[in-house]
Protein backbone atom coordinates (compact mmCIF):
# COMPACT_ATOMS: atom_id res chain seq x y z
CA UNK A 1 0.00 0.00 0.00
CA UNK A 2 1.48 3.38 -1.31
CA UNK A 3 -0.39 5.57 0.19
CA UNK A 4 -3.29 6.41 2.62
CA UNK A 5 -4.45 9.57 1.48
CA UNK A 6 -8.00 9.30 1.30
CA UNK A 7 -9.27 9.45 -2.47
CA UNK A 8 -12.75 11.66 -3.30
CA UNK A 9 -15.98 10.01 -2.29
CA UNK A 10 -19.18 11.08 -1.59
CA UNK A 11 -21.21 8.60 0.80
CA UNK A 12 -24.56 10.74 1.92
CA UNK A 13 -25.90 7.20 3.57
CA UNK A 14 -25.29 4.11 5.27
CA UNK A 15 -23.40 2.31 2.67
CA UNK A 16 -23.94 -1.93 2.29
CA UNK A 17 -22.71 -4.41 -0.16
CA UNK A 18 -25.88 -6.67 0.59
CA UNK A 19 -27.12 -8.32 -2.83
CA UNK A 20 -30.15 -6.34 -4.65
CA UNK A 21 -33.36 -8.19 -3.90
CA UNK A 22 -36.69 -8.43 -1.74
CA UNK A 23 -34.74 -11.45 0.80
CA UNK A 24 -33.45 -11.37 3.32
CA UNK A 25 -29.70 -11.66 3.56
CA UNK A 26 -27.63 -13.38 6.10
CA UNK A 27 -25.72 -10.86 8.67
CA UNK A 28 -22.18 -10.30 7.10
CA UNK A 29 -18.90 -9.08 8.65
CA UNK A 30 -18.80 -5.12 8.52
CA UNK A 31 -16.35 -2.41 8.35
CA UNK A 32 -17.39 0.94 10.30
CA UNK A 33 -15.87 3.78 8.90
CA UNK A 34 -16.08 7.28 10.70
CA UNK A 35 -16.13 9.34 8.08
CA UNK A 36 -18.46 8.42 4.93
CA UNK A 37 -15.94 10.05 2.41
CA UNK A 38 -14.11 7.78 2.70
CA UNK A 39 -16.44 4.52 1.82
CA UNK A 40 -15.94 3.82 -1.91
CA UNK A 41 -12.02 3.10 -1.00
CA UNK A 42 -13.63 0.74 1.74
CA UNK A 43 -16.60 -0.49 -0.86
CA UNK A 44 -13.67 -1.82 -3.31
CA UNK A 45 -11.44 -3.37 -0.95
CA UNK A 46 -14.44 -5.69 0.43
CA UNK A 47 -16.25 -6.36 -2.09
CA UNK A 48 -14.53 -9.67 -2.89
CA UNK A 49 -14.86 -10.40 0.58
CA UNK A 50 -18.61 -10.49 0.59
CA UNK A 51 -18.56 -7.54 4.01
CA UNK A 52 -20.69 -5.13 4.90
CA UNK A 53 -19.47 -1.50 4.79
CA UNK A 54 -21.01 0.77 7.47
CA UNK A 55 -20.62 4.26 6.64
CA UNK A 56 -22.96 6.44 8.50
CA UNK A 57 -23.94 9.91 7.06
CA UNK A 58 -22.12 12.53 9.31
CA UNK A 59 -21.75 16.36 9.53
CA UNK A 60 -17.53 16.87 9.53
CA UNK A 61 -17.78 19.81 11.48
CA UNK A 62 -19.81 17.59 14.95
CA UNK A 63 -17.04 16.99 17.68
CA UNK A 64 -15.82 13.44 18.78
CA UNK A 65 -18.22 12.33 20.95
CA UNK A 66 -21.07 13.16 18.56
CA UNK A 67 -19.52 11.19 15.53
CA UNK A 68 -19.13 8.11 18.56
CA UNK A 69 -22.36 8.23 19.34
CA UNK A 70 -23.62 8.45 15.60
CA UNK A 71 -21.57 5.74 14.34
CA UNK A 72 -22.29 3.35 17.63
CA UNK A 73 -26.11 4.11 16.53
CA UNK A 74 -25.98 3.09 12.58
CA UNK A 75 -23.86 -0.34 14.16
CA UNK A 76 -26.81 -0.96 16.05
CA UNK A 77 -29.43 -0.67 13.55
CA UNK A 78 -27.59 -2.49 10.82
CA UNK A 79 -27.13 -5.54 13.99
CA UNK A 80 -30.69 -5.12 14.72
CA UNK A 81 -31.65 -5.40 11.16
CA UNK A 82 -29.63 -8.45 10.68
CA UNK A 83 -27.07 -7.20 7.74
CA UNK A 84 -24.52 -6.70 9.74
CA UNK A 85 -22.64 -10.30 12.21
CA UNK A 86 -22.58 -8.53 15.72
CA UNK A 87 -19.53 -11.26 16.47
CA UNK A 88 -17.45 -9.46 13.43
CA UNK A 89 -17.57 -5.75 13.71
CA UNK A 90 -14.42 -3.55 12.98
CA UNK A 91 -13.44 0.14 12.89
CA UNK A 92 -11.44 1.41 10.62
CA UNK A 93 -10.02 4.74 9.65
CA UNK A 94 -6.75 5.85 7.85
CA UNK A 95 -4.88 8.88 7.69
CA UNK A 96 -6.63 11.80 9.38
CA UNK A 97 -9.28 9.12 10.89
CA UNK A 98 -7.01 6.54 12.28
CA UNK A 99 -7.00 9.20 15.14
CA UNK A 100 -10.72 8.69 15.58
CA UNK A 101 -10.45 4.61 15.68
CA UNK A 102 -8.29 4.60 18.99
CA UNK A 103 -10.72 7.56 20.02
CA UNK A 104 -14.47 5.87 19.46
CA UNK A 105 -12.98 2.87 20.71
CA UNK A 106 -12.22 4.27 23.94
CA UNK A 107 -15.59 5.97 23.77
CA UNK A 108 -17.65 2.60 22.94
CA UNK A 109 -14.91 -0.05 24.18
CA UNK A 110 -17.91 -3.46 23.67
CA UNK A 111 -18.93 -2.93 20.11
CA UNK A 112 -16.05 -4.40 18.27
CA UNK A 113 -14.08 -7.04 17.32
CA UNK A 114 -10.96 -5.08 16.00
CA UNK A 115 -9.90 -1.81 15.44
CA UNK A 116 -7.96 -0.61 12.46
CA UNK A 117 -5.81 2.35 11.32
CA UNK A 118 -4.12 2.83 8.28
CA UNK A 119 -1.40 5.92 8.69
CA UNK A 120 -2.37 8.76 10.42
CA UNK A 121 -1.27 8.95 14.07
CA UNK A 122 -3.19 8.02 17.39
CA UNK A 123 -1.46 11.36 19.21
CA UNK A 124 -4.90 13.84 17.97
CA UNK A 125 -6.79 11.08 20.13
CA UNK A 126 -4.73 10.83 22.95
CA UNK A 127 -3.99 14.72 23.08
CA UNK A 128 -7.98 14.86 23.97
CA UNK A 129 -6.96 12.94 27.44
CA UNK A 130 -10.06 10.64 26.73
CA UNK A 131 -8.26 7.43 25.49
CA UNK A 132 -8.24 4.65 28.46
CA UNK A 133 -6.21 1.65 28.10
CA UNK A 134 -8.54 -0.02 29.44
CA UNK A 135 -11.30 0.09 27.54
CA UNK A 136 -8.91 -1.85 24.68
CA UNK A 137 -8.62 -5.05 26.83
CA UNK A 138 -11.32 -6.93 24.89
CA UNK A 139 -10.34 -4.88 21.43
CA UNK A 140 -7.16 -5.31 19.70
CA UNK A 141 -6.34 -2.15 17.24
CA UNK A 142 -3.87 -2.56 14.50
CA UNK A 143 -1.71 0.09 13.36
CA UNK A 144 -0.41 0.13 9.99
CA UNK A 145 1.79 3.14 9.02
CA UNK A 146 5.46 3.98 7.53
CA UNK A 147 6.57 7.39 8.86
CA UNK A 148 9.53 7.85 11.11
CA UNK A 149 9.15 7.19 15.10
CA UNK A 150 5.88 5.57 14.98
CA UNK A 151 7.07 2.38 15.77
CA UNK A 152 8.52 3.81 18.87
CA UNK A 153 5.30 5.66 19.56
CA UNK A 154 3.53 2.28 19.35
CA UNK A 155 6.01 0.84 21.99
CA UNK A 156 5.35 3.40 24.26
CA UNK A 157 1.67 2.81 23.73
CA UNK A 158 1.88 -0.46 24.66
CA UNK A 159 3.98 -0.37 27.43
CA UNK A 160 1.10 2.40 28.86
CA UNK A 161 -1.31 -0.01 28.62
CA UNK A 162 -2.82 -0.08 25.06
CA UNK A 163 -4.20 -2.67 23.50
CA UNK A 164 -1.69 -2.19 20.42
CA UNK A 165 0.08 -4.05 17.46
CA UNK A 166 1.80 -1.62 14.82
CA UNK A 167 3.38 -2.87 11.88
CA UNK A 168 5.22 -1.09 8.86
CA UNK A 169 3.31 -0.53 6.07
CA UNK A 170 6.27 -2.05 3.05
CA UNK A 171 4.76 -4.97 2.50
CA UNK A 172 2.01 -4.97 3.82
CA UNK A 173 -1.46 -5.87 1.61
CA UNK A 174 -5.33 -5.49 1.95
CA UNK A 175 -5.36 -9.09 1.56
CA UNK A 176 -3.65 -10.07 4.54
CA UNK A 177 -5.31 -7.24 6.86
CA UNK A 178 -8.17 -8.75 6.27
CA UNK A 179 -7.34 -12.18 6.51
CA UNK A 180 -6.11 -10.76 10.10
CA UNK A 181 -9.02 -8.57 11.29
CA UNK A 182 -11.29 -11.80 10.30
CA UNK A 183 -9.52 -13.91 13.14
CA UNK A 184 -11.11 -11.50 15.61
CA UNK A 185 -14.79 -12.67 16.77
CA UNK A 186 -16.58 -10.19 19.34
CA UNK A 187 -17.67 -12.23 22.65
CA UNK A 188 -21.08 -10.78 24.29
CA UNK A 189 -19.83 -11.97 27.45
CA UNK A 190 -16.17 -12.52 28.55
CA UNK A 191 -14.89 -13.86 31.35
CA UNK A 192 -12.48 -10.32 31.69
CA UNK A 193 -14.04 -7.04 31.17
CA UNK A 194 -12.61 -3.63 32.20
CA UNK A 195 -13.50 0.12 31.08
CA UNK A 196 -13.71 3.58 32.32
CA UNK A 197 -15.51 6.29 31.62
CA UNK A 198 -16.01 10.32 32.61
CA UNK A 199 -19.35 10.53 31.57
CA UNK A 200 -22.83 8.36 31.71
CA UNK A 201 -23.29 8.16 27.94
CA UNK A 202 -20.18 6.33 27.59
CA UNK A 203 -20.58 4.00 30.48
CA UNK A 204 -21.64 0.40 29.07
CA UNK A 205 -19.14 -2.22 29.47
CA UNK A 206 -20.40 -5.56 27.95
CA UNK A 207 -21.95 -7.11 30.52
CA UNK A 208 -21.39 -4.26 33.23
CA UNK A 209 -23.19 -0.97 32.77
CA UNK A 210 -22.83 1.79 35.34
CA UNK A 211 -25.91 4.23 35.68
CA UNK A 212 -25.24 5.73 38.99
CA UNK A 213 -21.73 7.44 39.80
CA UNK A 214 -20.35 9.28 42.85
CA UNK A 215 -16.91 10.25 43.17
CA UNK A 216 -17.10 9.38 47.02
CA UNK A 217 -16.42 5.72 46.27
CA UNK A 218 -12.97 5.23 45.87
CA UNK A 219 -11.45 2.60 45.43
CA UNK A 220 -7.35 2.87 44.90
CA UNK A 221 -7.08 -0.85 43.55
CA UNK A 222 -8.39 0.66 40.04
CA UNK A 223 -6.03 3.29 38.74
CA UNK A 224 -6.74 5.46 35.86
CA UNK A 225 -6.16 3.94 32.77
CA UNK A 226 -5.71 7.37 30.68
CA UNK A 227 -2.93 6.62 28.17
CA UNK A 228 -1.03 9.76 27.33
CA UNK A 229 2.55 10.29 25.50
CA UNK A 230 4.58 12.65 26.48
CA UNK A 231 4.50 16.18 28.14
CA UNK A 232 1.35 17.41 26.08
CA UNK A 233 2.47 21.23 26.09
CA UNK A 234 1.13 23.55 23.70
CA UNK A 235 1.28 26.84 22.04
CA UNK A 236 -0.69 29.95 23.74
CA UNK A 237 -2.36 30.53 19.99
CA UNK A 238 -5.40 29.49 20.68
CA UNK A 239 -6.69 26.22 19.81
CA UNK A 240 -5.44 25.43 16.34
CA UNK A 241 -5.09 22.20 13.97
CA UNK A 242 -2.93 20.59 12.06
CA UNK A 243 -2.49 17.06 10.27
CA UNK A 244 0.85 15.41 11.19
CA UNK A 245 0.83 13.86 7.81
CA UNK A 246 0.86 17.29 6.23
CA UNK A 247 4.40 17.67 4.73
CA UNK A 248 6.85 20.63 5.61
CA UNK A 249 8.46 23.62 5.30
CA UNK A 250 6.58 23.96 9.25
CA UNK A 251 3.37 23.30 10.30
CA UNK A 252 -0.03 23.83 8.10
CA UNK A 253 -2.65 25.35 10.20
CA UNK A 254 -5.20 23.60 8.43
CA UNK A 255 -8.27 24.07 10.88
CA UNK A 256 -9.70 26.85 13.74
CA UNK A 257 -12.30 26.67 15.88
CA UNK A 258 -15.77 28.46 14.54
CA UNK A 259 -15.16 30.91 17.94
CA UNK A 260 -11.17 31.24 17.64
CA UNK A 261 -10.33 34.70 18.20
CA UNK A 262 -6.60 34.15 17.82
CA UNK A 263 -3.85 35.74 15.82
CA UNK A 264 -3.71 32.82 13.58
CA UNK A 265 -5.60 31.88 9.82
CA UNK A 266 -6.20 28.83 8.14
CA UNK A 267 -3.28 28.10 5.83
CA UNK A 268 -0.53 29.96 7.81
CA UNK A 269 2.39 27.98 8.60
CA UNK A 270 4.45 28.08 11.67
CA UNK A 271 8.05 27.78 10.49
CA UNK A 272 10.55 28.76 13.23
CA UNK A 273 9.85 28.57 16.96
CA UNK A 274 13.17 30.78 19.09
CA UNK A 275 14.63 31.36 15.78
CA UNK A 276 15.43 27.36 15.45
CA UNK A 277 13.16 25.88 12.07
CA UNK A 278 10.38 24.04 12.23
CA UNK A 279 10.54 21.06 9.89
CA UNK A 280 7.26 19.66 9.38
CA UNK A 281 4.07 18.68 11.46
CA UNK A 282 5.73 15.62 13.37
CA UNK A 283 9.00 17.58 14.16
CA UNK A 284 6.96 20.40 15.58
CA UNK A 285 4.77 17.81 17.87
CA UNK A 286 8.01 15.96 19.22
CA UNK A 287 9.52 19.20 20.60
CA UNK A 288 6.64 20.10 21.93
CA UNK A 289 5.76 16.73 24.09
CA UNK A 290 9.51 17.22 25.20
CA UNK A 291 9.06 20.53 26.58
CA UNK A 292 8.16 20.40 30.41
CA UNK A 293 8.16 23.61 31.48
CA UNK A 294 5.89 27.03 30.81
CA UNK A 295 7.93 29.56 29.05
CA UNK A 296 7.90 32.40 26.61
CA UNK A 297 8.59 31.92 23.08
CA UNK A 298 8.51 33.99 19.38
CA UNK A 299 6.96 32.07 16.69
CA UNK A 300 7.14 33.02 13.04
CA UNK A 301 4.08 32.51 10.92
CA UNK A 302 4.54 32.59 7.05
CA UNK A 303 1.35 34.00 5.24
CA UNK A 304 1.44 34.33 1.87
CA UNK A 305 4.78 36.44 1.47
CA UNK A 306 4.37 38.20 4.45
CA UNK A 307 6.25 36.92 7.51
CA UNK A 308 4.68 37.82 10.98
CA UNK A 309 6.70 37.16 14.53
CA UNK A 310 3.81 36.29 17.22
CA UNK A 311 5.24 36.42 21.22
CA UNK A 312 3.66 33.47 22.90
CA UNK A 313 4.08 31.26 25.31
CA UNK A 314 4.61 27.43 26.27
CA UNK A 315 1.26 25.94 28.34
CA UNK A 316 0.83 22.93 30.16
CA UNK A 317 -1.98 20.81 30.50
CA UNK A 318 -4.00 21.49 33.89
CA UNK A 319 -4.35 18.23 35.93
CA UNK A 320 -8.28 17.24 35.03
CA UNK A 321 -10.48 17.48 37.49
CA UNK A 322 -13.12 15.23 35.93
CA UNK A 323 -13.86 12.11 37.72
CA UNK A 324 -13.24 9.34 35.96
CA UNK A 325 -15.30 5.64 36.57
CA UNK A 326 -14.02 2.44 36.08
CA UNK A 327 -15.19 -0.98 36.49
CA UNK A 328 -13.58 -4.73 35.93
CA UNK A 329 -15.97 -7.83 36.24
CA UNK A 330 -14.45 -10.85 35.92
CA UNK A 331 -15.57 -14.64 35.92
CA UNK A 332 -14.48 -17.37 37.61
CA UNK A 333 -15.31 -20.77 36.06
CA UNK A 334 -13.17 -22.78 38.46
CA UNK A 335 -14.26 -21.29 41.30
CA UNK A 336 -17.90 -20.43 40.24
CA UNK A 337 -17.53 -16.96 41.35
CA UNK A 338 -17.89 -13.49 39.84
CA UNK A 339 -15.61 -10.64 40.61
CA UNK A 340 -16.80 -7.10 40.50
CA UNK A 341 -14.28 -4.37 41.03
CA UNK A 342 -15.69 0.07 40.24
CA UNK A 343 -14.35 2.86 41.42
CA UNK A 344 -16.77 5.96 41.92
CA UNK A 345 -19.83 3.78 40.95
CA UNK A 346 -22.77 3.75 43.54
CA UNK A 347 -25.24 1.95 41.29
CA UNK A 348 -24.20 -0.89 38.63
CA UNK A 349 -26.42 -3.35 36.13
CA UNK A 350 -25.00 -6.65 35.70
CA UNK A 351 -26.18 -8.93 33.46
CA UNK A 352 -25.17 -12.61 33.70
CA UNK A 353 -25.49 -15.49 31.04
CA UNK A 354 -26.75 -18.75 31.97
CA UNK A 355 -23.52 -20.71 31.01
CA UNK A 356 -22.35 -18.48 34.37
CA UNK A 357 -24.48 -19.84 36.80
CA UNK A 358 -25.14 -20.73 39.84
CA UNK A 359 -22.24 -18.76 40.80
CA UNK A 360 -20.92 -16.04 43.73
CA UNK A 361 -21.40 -12.69 42.86
CA UNK A 362 -18.97 -10.33 44.84
CA UNK A 363 -18.51 -6.50 44.58
CA UNK A 364 -15.32 -5.03 45.76
CA UNK A 365 -14.24 -8.24 47.72
CA UNK A 366 -18.01 -8.47 49.50
CA UNK A 367 -20.06 -11.31 48.73
CA UNK A 368 -23.84 -9.88 48.46
CA UNK A 369 -25.51 -12.54 46.68
CA UNK A 370 -25.58 -16.25 45.36
CA UNK A 371 -26.77 -16.37 41.44
CA UNK A 372 -28.77 -18.99 41.48
CA UNK A 373 -30.23 -17.82 37.80
CA UNK A 374 -29.26 -16.22 34.82
CA UNK A 375 -30.40 -12.20 33.75
CA UNK A 376 -29.93 -8.80 35.09
CA UNK A 377 -29.19 -7.84 38.51
CA UNK A 378 -28.96 -3.99 39.77
CA UNK A 379 -26.49 -3.19 42.16
CA UNK A 380 -26.55 -0.25 44.68
CA UNK A 381 -24.71 1.55 47.25
CA UNK A 382 -26.59 2.79 50.11
CA UNK A 383 -25.18 4.47 53.04
CA UNK A 384 -22.00 2.01 52.75
CA UNK A 385 -24.52 -0.85 52.38
CA UNK A 386 -24.59 -3.10 49.09
CA UNK A 387 -27.14 -4.62 47.41
CA UNK A 388 -28.69 -6.76 44.93
CA UNK A 389 -32.28 -7.18 43.53
CA UNK A 390 -33.72 -8.24 39.99
CA UNK A 391 -33.85 -5.08 37.33
CA UNK A 392 -37.16 -4.01 37.09
CA UNK A 393 -38.26 -3.28 33.21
Amino acid sequence: MKSWSKRSAAACATISLLAAGGLRAQPKPAVVLPDPRDAATWQKWTAELGWQVIAPAIDSKIDADARAIAVADAVHAAIANSTADAKHIYLAGRGADAALVFYIVSRVPDLWSAGLALGGSPKPALAGGRVFGANFTNTPVLWISDAPGDGELASRLKSAGLNLEWRDAKGVTIAKLFEELGRHARNDFPSVADCETNTAKFAKCYWLEPSKFDGGERNDVLPNTRVIDGSGASLDLGGFGYKLTDAGPGVLISYLPQDYIGPLKTGDRLIELDGAPVEDARDFDARLNKMYAEKTMVALIQRGKERLRLDTRVIMPRPDAMVTARVQGKYDPEFKTVQIMSRSVSELRVTIPPQWTPAGLYWNGLAIEDLAKPGCYLLTIDKELMNAAACSQ
